[in-house]
């Protein structure tokens, strides 16, 4: 192996040609975390006031520094901005746990360590905030990564090695749904019932102690998962058939009954040894547990990975292409960004144009929520001119039209979110509607048609509430919040924000950039109307955006911060956006 820096746990530096020379300076590893981790490559006078501004001379100390790693790693380090070019073949454990495969995640040795452990920088609180961040990243990042080796061992039928990742993913985060569900599942598919009843009852103490509140039906699932075993005389035109039945249930929103039928379908497949019907039936199953059951993406996931896994045995790599395009998309609703790029990266290769659409649209779907807006734009246009379906189109053009609305392109915004609509009611798609229709809401209030936009938020709401859906309910519910705000309703304004958050994130699946996107709103308004709670909410909001890399929302956490912090001395608060 070739060059190999550690920053995962007490950072190290690993040279073939077997370089002696370590960095010793506590500051030097921080600036060549700063270097490796950066968007872009940092200007020197960022480096300088980041981690050198009590220094006597700080352009000078960051010569030293970069001297000290040019040693070390035996690279040029220069510019300015500062460039680090790593030569082919280096490894760095921080990209190796964000976008690398979950096999070579765990062999590295630091993985569930602090980022820059035991490093402590003083007198550089610029800094200090810039490694918080970065540690709450990393400590999401592995997480994930814990939670997708969980999910493939158990895909690759090593229940026991699964639930040992499981344990791990739980314990860094105990109110994450997601992982406790997946450990009571694990403990109940290897037969320890009582295991994953003592598992439950713990889960139940822990959120009504924590939260005030028992877990979701994501949690009573799981603790009813069984080991099915099916009738193995069915014959294979009636496992066909019920595949067949079981979706066309879900299509006309008998959601339930038809999730049954494919539950039955998937362990009648496995008994008859049915390949392409293991298969299809695991994909038919996943997408009505994600797209329509909300709050069970977690079995969804499950059986995309038993999906993806039998398809690559059978070399079927379009079906492949097809679970992974699924598994991309649930990570994006988790703000699992890096692997969300990463699992649709691999799918795109392999995918069927039609699945392609949907794939490029998911990409621009992450571009937007990391404010890349430019790559968004044009990841929404290529796929909704790709789309050969009705659904994959007008669900590119409400992301589009999102995109408009944030970047304050108000007239462009109206365009592809009425056409959006347009297309979700030529196709019978009414359960999509209110995700267009409260975003055509806030584009009409922008617009100063403060009737309109009432009209049309109360519209999407009433069908979000009809629907059940948790994220167009808190969609809709802000947009009503703004209007009350506009109408002088400042304390309307504020419970209906509240309740959109509680809406929002009631499943254990909640859509995490809706979830910041409210708390935004909540800190704007809060900080201009003084309200008590806001200090509590920026906290929340930094917490959030920093663990997920959405460097938008963090950039305005920290501006509601910062006005918060020259309200409190007295001085003027920096203007609005």
């Amino acid at each position: 192996m070739g060059l190999v820096i550690r920053l995962l746990g007490p950072p190290s530096v690993e040279r073939s040609d077997g370089g002696p020379y370590q960095v010793r300076s506590r500051k030097s590893w921080a600036l060549l975390a700063c270097l490796l981790l950066a968007e872009r490559p940092p200007t020197r006078a960022r480096l300088a006031a980041m981690l050198y501004a009590e220094a006597d001379d700080p352009p000078r100390a960051l010569r030293w520094g970069l001297t000290e790693i040019r040693r070390s790693l035996g690279l040029p380090v220069d510019g300015d901005p500062v460039v680090l070019r790593l030569p082919p073949g280096a490894v760095v454990d921080v990209d190796v746990l964000s976008r690398g495969s979950w096999g070579a995640a765990l062999e590295l040795p630091g993985l569930g360590g602090d980022l820059l452990e035991g490093v402590v920088v003083r007198g550089a609180p610029a800094f200090e905030s810039w490694l918080l961040s970065e540690r709450r990243r990393v400590a999401a990042a592995t997480e994930a990564i814990l939670h997708e080796a969980a999910l493939g061992r158990l895909a690759a039928g090593d229940p026991v090695a699964a639930r040992v990742l499981a344990v791990r993913a739980a314990a860094m985060n105990p109110l994450d749904e997601n992982h406790q569900a997946l450990v009571i599942r694990l403990y109940r598919l290897a037969g320890d019932d009582d295991a994953a009843d003592k598992q439950h009852r713990a889960v139940i103490e822990l959120f009504e102690r924590e939260l005030g509140v028992p877990p979701s039906m994501a949690i009573e699932e799981a603790a009813r998962a069984s080991r099915q075993t099916p009738d193995p005389t069915t014959d294979l035109a009636s496992i066909e058939a019920i595949v067949e039945s079981g979706a066309a249930a879900v299509a006309a929103g008998a959601v339930e009954t038809g999730v049954r039928s494919l539950r039955a379908a998937v362990g009648l497949a496995d008994r008859a040894d049915a390949g392409r019907l293991r298969l299809t039936a695991r994909v038919k199953l996943a997408e009505a547990l994600i797209h329509s059951l909300r709050g069970m993406d977690e079995e969804g996931l499950a059986s995309l990975y038993e999906a993806e896994r039998i398809a690559l045995v059978a070399k079927d790599l379009e079906a492949a292409a097809e679970a992974r395009t699924e598994i991309g998309y649930v990570d994006f609703l988790r703000a699992r960004y890096d692997r969300a790029e990463r699992r649709l990266g691999e799918a795109l290769a392999d995918a069927a144009p039609a699945v392609a659409a949907r794939v490029t649209t998911y990409l621009g779907a992450v571009a937007s929520d990391r404010a890349d807006y430019d790559r968004a734009r044009d990841l929404f246009d290529r796929g909704a001119g790709a789309a050969h379906d009705a659904r994959t189109e007008s669900y590119a053009h409400s992301m589009a039209g999102r995109v408009h609305l944030l970047t304050g392109d108000l007239d462009a915004a109206a365009h592809r979110l009425d056409l959006s609509m347009r297309l979700a009611e030529r196709d019978h798609w009414l359960a999509f509607l209110p995700w267009p229709q409260a975003m055509r809401g806030d584009v009409h209030l922008a617009m100063g048609e403060t009737d309109l936009a009432h009209g049309l938020s109360q519209q999407a709401f009433a069908r979000a509430c009809r629907l059940g859906d948790p994220c167009w309910e808190g969609m809709s519910a802000r947009s009503l919040a703004l209007v009350a705000e506009a109408a002088g309703e400042t304390d309307g304004a504020f419970a209906l924000l509240a309740d959109a958050r509680s809406r929002s994130n009631r499943l254990a699946d909640p859509y995490v950039w809706l979830d910041a996107y409210i708390l935004d709103t909540q800190c704007e308004l809060g900080l201009r109307h003084h309200h008590p709670d806001v200090a509590t909410w920026v906290d929340a909001l930094q917490r959030l955006a920093s663990r997920s890399g959405m460097r938008e929302m963090a950039a305005h956490a920290t501006r509601y911060g910062d006005a918060l912090t020259s309200r409190s001395a007295g001085r003027p608060r920096p203007g609005g956006r």
